[in-house]
């Protein structure tokens, strides 16, 4: 193929990259979801999980800003995530307080927040901090690691009776963790599944993506760029589709990928992976691979799973 620049598709109305994730409109109440529980016992970790899950999250918020943030979920603006996800813990002097004074205002708005309470045993939650060396939030009160967490469990007690979830993260690994959040949290939504995938379409001749999971070579189809009236077209425009798929091992191909797809991404979510990226190329990544690619992010947004496309080389082939 030639190296000199290709024309841009004839297809100014298709959507680029960025409209390819899916919206959510705000016809329901908002998700608001607080999680908070015993220093070291993975809060941090957790908020990270709903991040991932395309709540809004926000770790280390005052308590008393809770009913703000949540009723700015109500903007337009917002309406493409599935949620907020409040981390909040002890670093705050009074936060059994505050934090009942929140849920007050937030239940006279009609908000009702699912409340997350992460705990772990005494013993684990020592190792922890050993290993992190970082110091308790009530240590500076002038008490040592074992009195802290003993006199922070104590305080909040009230506030594991009220959640609506308990998480005892003992003997939890952050891939356990994060399976329980997303056994809990990603099957309510829209029927969205909690892993998400990224297709992207390349040219080997200007690099693979380094970002790519999983690399497929493409370059064993027929190239349309050998047929004179397909050249200046590409992948995304229904001719080159047609002259690419009307390759049996064009049809194959898909159906066996596909099928491997459709295997490894449940297993994968089980694992607690959130995110996949799949790299198809061909020579210089404006015909083959953008068909491909094409194909591979509509089937997969068809069985539920959220999913963006790139053409990273297409202008360039």
């Amino acid at each position: 193929m030639s190296t000199s620049q290709q024309p841009p598709c004839r297809s100014p109305s298709d959507p680029d990259s960025s409209a390819d994730t899916p919206k959510v409109a705000h016809d329901r109440p908002v998700q608001v979801c607080i999680v908070t529980g015993l220093s070291g016992a993975g809060k941090s970790t957790a908020v990270q999980v709903f991040e991932d899950l395309r709540y809004f999250a926000v770790d280390g918020l005052p308590a008393s800003l809770a009913p703000e943030m949540a009723a700015m979920m109500e903007r337009p603006s917002m309406s493409h995530f599935m949620g907020i996800a409040l981390g909040m813990d002890m670093r705050q002097s009074n936060f059994p307080d505050e934090i009942n004074d929140a849920l007050s205002v937030m239940a006279a708005k009609g908000i009702r927040p699912l409340l997350l309470f992460l705990e772990a045993d005494a013993q684990e939650l020592m190792r922890r901090y050993a290993t992190t060396r970082r110091p308790h939030p009530l240590e500076r009160e002038g008490m040592g690691l074992e009195a802290a967490l003993a006199a922070e469990r104590n305080r909040l007690r009230p506030l594991r009776e009220m959640a609506d979830l308990v998480i005892d993260t003992s003997r939890f690994s952050i891939h356990d963790l994060r399976r329980s959040i997303q056994k809990r949290w990603s099957g309510n939504k829209d029927k969205l599944r909690a892993i998400r995938v990224n297709v992207i379409s390349f040219g080997f001749k200007y690099g693979v993506p380094r970002e790519a999971d999983t690399v497929f070579d493409l370059r064993f189809l027929p190239n349309p760029y050998f047929v004179e009236e397909l050249r200046p077209l590409c992948g995304k425009d229904k001719p080159v589709a047609d002259y690419v798929f009307a390759s049996s091992s064009a049809v194959e191909f898909r159906k066996k990928l596909l099928d491997l797809l459709f295997f490894m991404l449940p297993l994968m979510e089980a694992e607690g992976r959130y995110r996949i990226t799949i790299a198809v190329g061909c020579t210089g990544g404006r015909h083959r691979s953008v068909a491909m690619a094409e194909e591979l992010s509509q089937a997969l947004r068809q069985a539920d799973y959220p999913t963006s496309l790139e053409h990273r080389h297409l202008e360039l082939g």
